[in-house]
């Protein structure tokens, strides 16, 4: 099992950036995929985006496409989210997750039930 622990959540204005940060211990992340989530109070979770086991391929949910972006390093055993021109409607709680397999086919990649591990969550809040 891999424990995975999100940083990088705070309070900006609408417009800004925030950097999040997904961290792994226990064992090695660079064999999986991983994913972003998010969930807003009163919501269901909901898929941000996903990353491959080598960051050559990348899959964006269409409500972040052009302005969030995923890189990962496993050398380092983190996996990043950029989040550039946030608003309102990104705040939530951010939770990275780590899939069994390497690589993510589109029918799966958006359901959190195919993923393996979670991180605790960190929280994201746009003011307007």
């Amino acid at each position: 099992q891999v424990q995975l622990v999100e940083s990088g959540g705070g309070l900006v204005q609408a417009g800004g950036s925030l950097r999040l940060s997904c961290a792994a211990s226990g064992r090695s992340l660079s064999s999986y995929a991983m994913a972003w989530f998010r969930q807003a109070p009163g919501k269901e979770r909901e898929f941000v985006l996903a990353i491959n086991w080598s960051g050559g391929s990348t899959y964006y949910g269409e409500s972040v496409k052009g302005r969030f972006t995923v890189s990962r390093a496993n050398a380092e055993g983190t996996v990043y989210l950029q989040m550039n021109s946030l608003k309102p409607e990104d705040t939530a709680v951010y939770y990275c997750a780590r899939s069994e397999r390497p690589g993510f086919e589109a029918s799966r990649v958006l359901r959190a039930d195919t993923y393996r591990d979670w991180g605790q969550g960190t929280q994201v809040t746009v003011s307007s």
